[in-house]
């Protein structure tokens, strides 16, 4: 899977297909645990579904808070992975982020050997490295 004009990205309301995603990336492959993975968030939030052909690929998820638009639970799942799907899936969540009236500052929470795909990206860090679900994170933004 190397042709990223195969993938398509969608706002969606369906749920069920991104938590699977999110609990084949996070639960099973990075072990984390579900109570960390699962949230009562997913209905107040905005979801992007990635898909390669037909099939779902890739999630995200938007809250929104105040000026703020935070990136969270982004997966790609392993078959997709270096097929530019990823950059694809955050470039297309700050679009949908510019279109929200009021927001001005992306955030995300990146794992930190991510870091460097976030930069990119145009993000920057921000803060120190704290733990979230056992695994070592960083707060970054970005200015819309």
């Amino acid at each position: 899977m190397t042709k990223p004009a195969a993938h398509r990205i969608e706002v969606t309301r369906d749920i069920p297909t991104c938590r699977a995603l999110r609990r084949e990336v996070f639960i099973v492959e990075q072990g984390v645990s579900e109570a960390d993975e699962v949230d009562d968030q997913d209905d107040a939030a905005i979801h992007l579904l990635a898909y390669h052909g037909d099939a779902p690929v890739g999630t995200a998820r938007l809250l929104l808070k105040g000026e703020t638009g935070k990136i969270g639970r982004v997966c790609v799942q392993v078959p997709a992975r270096g097929s530019g799907l990823g950059a694809a899936l955050i470039r297309a969540a700050l679009d949908v982020l510019r279109q929200q009236p009021g927001v001005t500052l992306a955030a995300l929470g990146a794992q930190s050997h991510a870091t460097g795909f976030y930069e990119k990206l145009g993000f920057r860090v921000a803060g120190e490295a704290f733990i979230d679900a056992g695994i070592e994170h960083r707060s970054m933004i970005l200015d819309l």
